[in-house]
């Protein structure tokens, strides 16, 4: 593995914060060293992957004797440091590949890895020369940052030649398929973030739904064993009604009693004076609990409305309750198929 390791980047939601994505979270590193060596091996190109500071996140590939000399002093290579900084700053600029010439007069290339206009990387390159090397040239360098001319002239030798063109279709090249492979990479990163958050929501619907048809079940089964208490009361309700039927008859009878022990009072004469009082309140008792009768009955008969409107609303009630029941299996069940699919989704996004 790559000495340099993936950042800690934070998501919010189903959004990845871009300004904390570094190049190792989106290119496989070694990877990207393997590419850039064979590609560098194939068209005769150095090249180097740098962070957006400048700092070196892959190895040297094909480095030529001439560079390894110029950067073997400080000062050779401080000045590479700097022409490499101003190419790299051009590219960020332009969002391009940039041709430009080193201070040591060798022709290189600045392709940067850009994230939705955000730069994430350079691809630095070339070390190659468009015309044939002047010896002054190269001994008046040598001399200016301290290394032997005569090695310094002998090296610049065996700089490779190429057009211009081909510099720019190379440098264009290792531009289309870094910039591919990020963006790509980032891509996935976004997909597996959205599908993890898809099947955290989904989970808790699905909790939610369980919930709902546990207490749907509940409410259903409570307003069963409500209806049956409804039954019972209506049941109650008519042997109250016998009963009221029977005080009835009781009071009919009590009050046929009463006119015949009040005859009997008066065919008595004086003697049957306190029988009659005795059956004139027989009578007022038959009369009152009459009228007792009545308002209970009519109070029963109000009760047996309120309690069949009751047993209506609570059929209407279990309906409503079975149509949610039923309802909520049938989210359930496409949560459970949006759950599998978020499931291969997070699969493809995790695939390498």
């Amino acid at each position: 593995m790559s000495q340099y390791q993936k950042s800690d980047v934070k998501s919010t939601g189903n959004h990845v914060d871009l300004s904390a994505i570094k190049l190792a979270d989106v290119i496989d590193l070694e990877f990207l060293q393997s590419f850039q060596d064979d590609f560098a091996k194939s068209v005769g190109l150095a090249s180097v992957t740098v962070d957006p500071d400048g700092n070196p996140i892959t190895k040297p590939s094909s480095y030529t004797r001439f560079c390894n000399c110029t950067h073997s002093t400080e000062s050779g290579d401080n000045r590479c440091a700097e022409s490499h900084r101003k190419g790299g700053e051009e590219a960020s600029r332009t969002g391009k590949p940039v041709i430009y010439e080193c201070h040591a007069g060798l022709i290189d290339f600045a392709a940067p890895i850009m994230l939705e206009g955000r730069q994430i990387g350079t691809i630095l390159g070339g070390q190659v020369l468009t015309d044939v090397a002047v010896d002054a040239k190269y001994r008046k360098i040598a001399k200016e940052i301290g290394v032997d001319e005569e090695a310094y002239v002998n090296a610049v030798q065996e700089i490779r030649k190429l057009s211009r063109e081909s510099i720019e279709s190379a440098a264009n090249v290792l531009f289309t398929v870094a910039n591919s492979m990020s963006k790509t990479a980032y891509q996935q990163r976004k997909l597996r973030t959205a599908s993890d958050t898809l099947n955290d929501g989904l989970n808790q619907v699905s909790a939610t739904m369980e919930e709902l048809a546990a207490s749907a079940t509940d409410i259903s089964a409570n307003q069963a064993r409500l209806n049956a208490e409804i039954t019972n009361v209506n049941t109650v309700t008519g042997k109250i009604d016998e009963v009221m039927d029977f005080i009835k008859d009781i009071a009919d009878e009590t009050r046929l009693l009463g006119l015949n022990a009040a005859i009997e009072a008066a065919r008595a004469g004086e003697a049957g004076l306190g029988f009659g009082v005795v059956a004139q309140e027989i009578r007022k008792l038959s009369a009152d609990s009459k009228e007792t009768v009545g308002k209970i009955r009519d109070l029963t008969s109000i009760i047996k409305e309120s309690v069949d409107k009751t047993v209506r609303m609570g059929n209407e009630t279990t309906s409503t309750i079975e149509q949610q029941a039923a309802a909520i299996e049938e989210v359930t069940a496409s949560v459970q198929e949006i759950t599998s699919l978020t499931a291969e989704l997070n699969d493809l996004a995790n695939s390498k």
